[in-house]
């Protein structure tokens, strides 16, 4: 019996021992998965940093959009910050909505559309049919997963644009793309959203979109599958009470993108930066429970 005893008391302590060598053992845990785009890297440090500082481990899962989606209806990822509707990722909703769950709206003044330069001298959808060799036959898209690309392949059809090549690229490349056609004054359509930081950096402008195929403004919002809420109330209150203007958001873009610092040393200065904003964020009714 006193053998049995002294390999419990050992045990125990090695036990004691581990917890207290390893910092993060014992805290909850939060999955944020996000995708490439800048409002969504920006947005999931940030999340990071402060449910971190709020004493929660944090891991960060960067995807597609339709990896995401399954990902989190599987409970492999808890939260997506970056979910743009009801246009842009109604479909995944329409698949996926049964099982995820609202947490709060993060942005509320997106919108989603063609963008050209501002020298190109139409100023809506209609007017690309017959302007098709001024653009080379090409929208320049992004990642073919994207809601963007799949609306503007509706957009293609409902205005006539059978000619043209929807192109598939990424974020950076679309923007290369942009700079390089504008450098030379070429005429140059692009899937284009707000918020982003090429707009203030170019002069461009969306076109009409009189058939109302990307729907008026889009929300971003912050979702989790479904009952993350009741398994977490204190990162689901924070995330529902997490909301950013286009000013805040703008310059927390500006700031990522400018910065030669990573993502998550932003995110921190930021935060720093933003205490009052932040701390209004944090609920004041609940404490973190650890599992």
């Amino acid at each position: 019996m006193r053998i049995y005893n002294l390999a419990g008391i050992i045990l125990s302590a090695l036990l004691l021992l581990a917890s207290c060598m390893n910092p993060n053992m014992g805290k909850k845990k939060v999955k944020i998965a996000y995708a490439n785009w800048l409002e969504g890297i920006a947005m999931s440090h940030l999340a990071k940093v402060v449910l971190e500082e709020q004493g929660y481990e944090v891991e960060l899962q960067n995807a597609d959009l339709a990896p995401i989606f399954v990902s989190m209806s599987g409970k492999k990822s808890d939260v997506f910050l970056d979910a743009w509707l009801p246009i842009t990722m109604k479909e995944y909703m329409n698949q996926y909505g049964d099982n995820v769950e609202f947490l709060g709206e993060v942005y509320g003044e997106a919108r989603v559309g063609l963008v050209v330069p501002q020298y190109v001298t139409i100023n809506s959808i209609d007017e690309l049919a017959a302007n098709k060799d001024r653009f080379s036959s090409e929208i320049v898209g992004i990642d073919a997963g994207a809601g963007i690309m799949k609306t503007t392949d509706k957009a293609i059809s409902a205005y006539g644009l059978g000619g043209y090549n929807l192109m598939t690229s990424s974020s950076s490349t679309m923007v290369a793309s942009l700079k390089k056609a504008m450098d030379k004054g070429e005429w140059i359509v692009i899937t284009g959203w707000t918020p982003h930081w090429m707009f203030d950096q170019y002069d461009l402008k969306f076109l009409d979109d009189p058939k109302k195929v990307y729907g008026d403004l889009e929300e971003i919002h912050a979702i989790a599958w479904k009952g993350f809420s009741e398994k977490d109330p204190f990162a689901a209150e924070f995330l529902g009470n997490f909301k950013l203007t286009t000013e805040e958001l703008s310059s927390f873009m500006t700031a990522m993108k400018d910065a030669r610092m990573d993502e998550e040393e932003i995110a921190r200065k930021w935060r720093d930066e933003h205490r009052e904003l932040v701390d209004r964020w944090i609920p004041k009714s609940k404490n973190v429970q650890n599992n």
